[in-house]
């Protein structure tokens, strides 16, 4: 067997153990899966009466000011709210300030020039977290705004929601079943069938299964890549900081020795290297 017939079998063997938790595996599952959107939110936003209008994973959300996103799932629904549904397996990835980033950049990429701030549409922001990160024991954790008065707490309403959904909740309800579905690797074992067709297709069905093993073969060479492109980045810092230590050569000289290095990062290097001494 070859390298790359046995890379392909660890694939096959990589793809039998994927679930709706993995943020790959769920975004191309519900890739244009309208049916299956509207089912997660219906279920842990507990509105029956949600029908989405567009679907768009893996889509990145620009901030020409700072730093952008790439968000899982941004759906749209017939009366204009928008959602950003994101998988996190590690906890570190599900903090607060994570969540206020994302929906900051949501609520900023709704309003359109000319439009009245009064009619900006609600926005939801929902992390599934493999874990119970607020180690409350519930299946759902509502992040709402209040305004203080007094000893009173009153909803701010400002229409920017933000939910966490318990990935280990396992209650005999919808969203008990929804989240059994989500650690799924088996779809027969799959309580909602919208969502296992899906997954059925791409484990099992003859182009579901090319297409997902043409998917992490193209993860795995560009993790190579970046792997590669690190380790030269790694190399010309290590080379130009022994030049910069000896003192003999201007920076923009250094420059044309080490060219995976901008000016700007040479001039950082240089502080660091004076900062040591």
């Amino acid at each position: 067997m070859n390298t790359t017939e046995q890379m392909h079998l660890q694939d096959l063997q990589r793809l039998k153990v994927l679930r709706y938790m993995d943020d790959d595996f769920m975004t191309v599952c519900l890739a244009d899966n309208f049916e299956g959107v509207e089912l997660i939110l219906r279920i842990i936003l507990g509105k029956d009466d949600i029908k989405i209008q567009s679907v768009r994973t893996q889509e990145l959300m620009k901030n020409l000011q700072g730093r952008s996103a790439v968000l899982d799932v941004h759906a749209v629904d017939s009366t204009k709210k928008e959602f950003d549904v994101e998988i996190q397996r590690l906890d570190a990835g599900a903090g607060a300030k994570r969540a206020r980033h994302n929906s900051s950049l949501l609520n900023a990429h709704i309003l359109k020039p000319g439009d009245d701030t009064e009619n900006i549409p609600d926005s939801y922001v929902i992390f599934i977290t493999e874990n119970d990160v607020m180690k409350g024991n519930q299946p759902i954790y509502p992040v709402e705004r209040y305004v203080t008065i007094g000893e009173k707490k009153v909803l701010f309403g400002d229409g920017s929601h933000i939910l966490y959904v318990n990935g280990k909740y396992r209650g005999n309800d919808e969203i008990g079943k929804l989240m059994h579905d989500f650690s799924c690797t088996n779809p027969d074992d799959m309580n909602y069938d919208v969502l296992a067709q899906k997954a059925r297709y791409f484990k099992q069905e003859q182009e579901g299964v090319s297409i997902m093993c043409k998917l992490l073969e193209d993860m795995r060479n560009e993790a190579a890549r970046e792997a590669a492109k690190k380790a030269t980045l790694d190399s010309a810092k290590e080379t130009a900081k022994r030049m910069i230590q000896k003192g003999k050569m201007p920076l923009e000289e250094i420059a044309d020795y080490v060219p995976a290095l901008s000016l700007d990062e040479l001039k950082q290097l240089e502080a660091e290297v004076m900062q040591m001494a």
